[in-house]
């Protein structure tokens, strides 16, 4: 059922589910910008990030919280990226549970079950008095569309969730039946008078996080995960001057980090500086160093502090 009433409805909608199942990229695609970023590594998301979307017709406001992937804590940090999901959901008025649609790619035995990895999410979801919406991703990668029926029902069997709603975040697919079924569960009224609000996070915020974006895409194994960004000072202006640090916990991590003759640390602040300057849309200065804090991502104090950017 699609609600075709001209009513103005708001709220809050969590996207919960498992790490790099395409939460981030379908905010994005929502909002038609780039409020958070993503790439193919899981646990890229590390605080909730809320991004206002708007639509005239039926007049609707939904503030998305984009929230990091929720998994079994394995480290303090894991701890600290579950507890930013579940705050995520404490105001939702509408959750979106996202999951991505079953595999048959060539040579792969297609699964029709619910994924192992899915569900701390649904167990997240016993506490939650609201209405879930299950949104399965990625159906563009999906070849044979009979899969998604089975699939949907088995999830469909271990919570009641109000719909279930095929999407392909990457494509479009689907997103504006995605959004007439989250309406249907907003209260009435609008949230935000101003219609250029987007988000309620400092832009100091958006700016460690493009650099860490940019460090994600170029280091691998073990780094990123011990990877993270300080902003340690921002001075705006015709030329925005932009002095960061980048936080590894070991030191062989800093060095792969900086690259031989500094290379990569180049590299990463030259790709960082044009995605920040497409953001604040003027010209910037980035200056980069690599810092080392021994363990952090151990510590719950330190990790709670880097991961969700209270310095920024």
């Amino acid at each position: 059922m699609t609600d075709r009433d001209d009513t103005p409805r708001a709220g809050r909608c969590a996207i919960v589910g498992r790490p790099n199942v395409g939460k981030s990229t379908l905010m994005n695609r929502l909002l038609g910008q780039r409020l958070a970023i993503a790439t193919p590594k899981p646990g890229t998301t590390r605080s909730a990030v809320l991004g206002v979307y708007l639509q005239e017709s039926p007049p609707t406001q939904i503030a998305f919280v984009d929230t990091p992937g929720l998994l079994t804590p394995q480290t303090a940090l894991h701890g600290v990226l579950v507890e930013q999901a579940k705050l995520g959901l404490a105001e939702a008025d509408v959750v979106l549970l996202l999951t991505e649609a079953p595999s048959d790619r060539r040579g792969a035995t297609p699964r029709v079950e619910v994924r192992d990895a899915d569900r701390p999410a649904l167990d997240a979801l016993a506490e939650v008095k609201v209405p879930v919406i299950l949104g399965v991703n990625k159906i563009d990668q999906l070849q044979d569309k009979r899969l998604l029926l089975p699939f949907m029902e088995a999830y469909g069997a271990l919570h009641p969730f109000a719909a279930l709603v095929p999407v392909s975040a990457t494509r479009g697919i689907g997103l504006e039946g995605l959004v007439a079924e989250l309406r249907q569960h907003l209260p009435e009224g609008l949230l935000y008078d101003d219609p250029d609000f987007v988000t309620d996070r400092p832009m100091r915020f958006f700016v460690a996080e493009m650099i860490r974006e940019a460090v994600l895409r170029h280091v691998q194994k073990e780094v990123p995960y011990g990877a993270a960004v300080v902003i340690d000072r921002m001075e705006d202006g015709p030329l925005t001057r932009v002095h960061a640090t980048i936080v590894v916990e070991k030191d062989s991590h800093k060095g792969i980090v900086i690259g031989k003759r500094g290379e990569r640390l180049k590299t990463i602040g030259t790709e960082a500086r044009v995605a920040i300057e497409a953001f604040l849309e003027r010209r910037v200065h980035l200056e980069l160093w690599v810092k080392v804090v021994q363990g952090w991502t151990a510590d719950p104090v330190k990790a709670r502090r880097l991961a969700t950017g209270e310095d920024q």
